[in-house]
C-alpha cells in the first residue's frame, strides 16, 4: 500500500505516493518534457528516481494510461502518447472549448491580422463584393506545446471591427456572441491535400505531406455569413466523430 504525505498547510488532504509520481509524469508530460511517442524511463529508473516501490510506479503509470497520456507496448515500456483532438461535429465549437476536460494543454498564439480586399472566393462565401474589406486573422493551435493546426479567417470589415482590444488567441466564437453576433450554424467541407509550404513550417512538418483542410462557413442567427475559414490540420493530431441516422425512404 502506497504511504501517504500531508498536503500543504491548511490541506488535510493526504498524498499517495503513486499520486506524486503521477503528478511528475503528468507535468513533464503537459510541458514538453517528454515528446510524442518518446519512451519513458523504465520501471525500474522511476523507482529509483522517485524512491519508490515498483508497485506505486504502476498505479502511477496506470492512471496516466487510463487519462489517456501514455500507452503501452508488451515488453517495451511505456510511451507518451501524441495529443489528438476530439471534435464533435455535430456542435458548433471553437478549438479551446472543444479541447476542455481533455487531459491535454491547449494553447493557440497568433501569427498575423490584418485587413485586405476580399478575394473572390472569401467575397463569394461571406457575400461581399470583390475588393470589399475583410478582416484576416492567422492563428496556430497547439496541443501540449506542439502544433496541431492553423487557421486562416476571414470576417467582414464591420465584424472585424469588434474584435479590437480583444485577445484573438482566444475562441472567436464567444467574442462574437459577446459583441451582439448571435451564432446559428455552419457548413462544413473536410478533404486531404498536400500540406502548402508555408503551413508546413507552421506545423512543423515536410512540405507535401498529407494533412486534412476543412473549410467551414458560420452564419450568424440571422442568416448572415460571418465567418469563413481554412484550417490545416495533421492528420496524426485529430480526430471527428459525427453521430449520423438512417431515414426511411
Amino acid at each position: 500500500m502506497d504511504r501517504v504525505i500531508p498536503g500543504s498547510a491548511g490541506d488535510n488532504r493526504r498524498i499517495t505516493l503513486h499520486q506524486q509520481v503521477f503528478d511528475a509524469l503528468r507535468e513533464r508530460i503537459l510541458a514538453g518534457d517528454y515528446t510524442p511517442h518518446q519512451q519513458l524511463p523504465s520501471e525500474s529508473c522511476l523507482m529509483r528516481d522517485f524512491g519508490v516501490s515498483r508497485v506505486t510506479v504502476r498505479q502511477a503509470l496506470k492512471d496516466l494510461g487510463n487519462e489517456g497520456l501514455i500507452y503501452s507496448q508488451q515488453g517495451k515500456g511505456s510511451f507518451v502518447s501524441a495529443p489528438r483532438a476530439t471534435y464533435n461535429l455535430s456542435a458548433l465549437l471553437g478549438f479551446h472549448e472543444a479541447m476542455q476536460g481533455k487531459p491535454f494543454v491547449a494553447t493557440s498564439r497568433v501569427l498575423a491580422t490584418r485587413v485586405l480586399p476580399a478575394s473572390r472566393p472569401v467575397a463569394q462565401a461571406l457575400n461581399l463584393r470583390k475588393t470589399d474589406p475583410v478582416f484576416e486573422v492567422r492563428r496556430v493551435r497547439c496541443l501540449n506545446a506542439r502544433p496541431v493546426s492553423v487557421e486562416v479567417s476571414y470576417f467582414p470589415g464591420d465584424i472585424g471591427e469588434r474584435f479590437r482590444g480583444e485577445d484573438l488567441s482566444q475562441d472567436i466564437f464567444p467574442m462574437l456572441e459577446r459583441r451582439g453576433v448571435g451564432l446559428g450554424r455552419s457548413r462544413l467541407w473536410i478533404e486531404a491535400r498536400p500540406c502548402p509550404p508555408d503551413i508546413a513550417a507552421d506545423l512543423e512538418l515536410a512540405p507535401g505531406l498529407p494533412i486534412l483542410q476543412l473549410t467551414r462557413l458560420t452564419f450568424s442567427a440571422l442568416e448572415r455569413p460571418v465567418d469563413y475559414e481554412h484550417l490545416y490540420c495533421r492528420g496524426d493530431a485529430y480526430q471527428y466523430k459525427v453521430e449520423l441516422r438512417r431515414h426511411p425512404y
